[in-house]
């Protein structure tokens, strides 16, 4: 398990394809891997990855399948990419953000980029069927890091989080643009919760819920609200 708190930014520093799975060594800041075993987990961009072998110099290699590449935006990475990268989450550990799986959900896009004063707010567009687990003020992880959502426009499949200068500083966020992919984990109780609630009034309601979407939908809403979890908007 993972708290969505990045410790730090790593590099690449080579990656070797074989037939079926590709291999990448990690270099990581000074102190990163003290303690760190072959086969722990360690989060690299929200991805859980098992450290294959252990290197000089805070280096250490991991291998990942086709699937994961397929599904991740770990397909993307080159030589001297940089990564957002936290080590496995220890018993009795603070949860500084919220519990995360490294298992991604799907893969996003950066829409647009405001930059206020001392902030920077990103859009981000999302899969439509993915959405109903997303709702303002409810928690979501991007490329590894446990972020707010800020606001959430279900009809356009988009949400906004707002990163302040420690994030940045933190994390590989400032060097994203427009048309950037992110690796997106939802929050798994959200997710358990909107299921449940979608599935008990599927059960219930049957042959009733067309006119019942249809009802929603000249009221501007939709199965999603009616599954939204106490206290979250959008």
């Amino acid at each position: 398990m993972f708290t969505g708190i990045v410790q730090a930014v790593a590099s690449v520093a080579s990656i070797t394809d074989r037939p079926g799975l590709r291999s990448f060594t990690l270099q990581f800041p000074a102190g990163f891997c003290a303690g760190l075993e072959i086969g722990a987990s360690v989060a690299c961009d929200g991805v859980c990855l098992t450290v294959t072998a252990l290197g000089p110099q805070d280096s250490a290699d991991f291998d990942v399948m086709q699937q994961s590449l397929k599904l991740t935006t770990l397909a993307e990475l080159e030589q001297g990419s940089l990564i957002n990268v936290e080590r496995a989450a220890r018993d009795g550990a603070e949860i500084g953000g919220h519990p995360l799986s490294g298992h991604i959900d799907f893969m996003a896009t950066v829409a647009a980029i405001r930059r206020p004063e001392n902030n920077v707010c990103v859009r981000i567009q999302v899969p439509p069927n993915w959405m109903r687990y997303i709702f303002a003020k409810g928690y979501i992880a991007i490329n590894g890091a446990s972020l707010t959502v800020a606001e959430a426009d279900r009809k356009q499949a988009w949400f906004e989080v707002w990163l302040i200068p420690e994030t940045l500083r933190m994390t590989t966020f400032g060097a994203k643009g427009e048309g950037a992919l992110l690796n997106i984990e939802i929050e798994r109780q959200t997710q358990v919760f909107v299921d449940t609630v979608r599935a008990a009034i599927d059960e219930r309601l049957g042959p009733l819920l067309p006119a019942l979407e249809k009802l929603l939908a000249a009221q501007g809403q939709s199965l999603d609200d009616l599954a939204k979890p106490p206290g979250l908007n959008g």
